[in-house]
């Protein structure tokens, strides 16, 4: 267990440290998978802060009947584009984190483009 997040560990930093150097100033579109629930929020690291946030948790969301397929996922990604929109953001940098980029994790990245955000 210990050596899988230690894997996993090894996979987000070189993630995340590839795309803090390919960002130029870019807000971060950073996701998170659980096995129940998908999260994304859109992170202006020069700042530190969270410009717009979207999970299968909100209340817009919540009558789903689940937060854990790609039905889900797509309903987040069309809300943090709009969310981004509203504060803004269209260009972002797409944080996948230590996942691949499939199932969920694609859903919402392929909503969130067709909802106006560029990456």
């Amino acid at each position: 267990m210990a050596k899988n997040l230690a894997t996993e560990a090894r996979r987000k930093a070189r993630v995340r440290r590839s795309l803090l150097t390919a960002a130029n100033g870019r807000p971060r579109l950073s996701v998170f998978r659980s096995s129940k629930h998908i999260y994304a929020q859109v992170i202006d690291d020069a700042k530190g802060v969270t410009l717009a946030a979207a999970s299968t948790l909100d209340k817009t969301l919540r009558g789903d009947k689940t937060g854990a397929d790609t039905a889900a996922a797509t309903a987040v990604g069309k809300l943090v584009a709009e969310r981004a929109a509203a504060v803004g953001v269209k260009d972002v940098v797409f944080d996948r984190g230590s996942y691949i980029y499939h199932g969920r994790v694609k859903a919402l990245a392929e909503a969130a483009r067709e909802g106006g955000l560029n990456f």
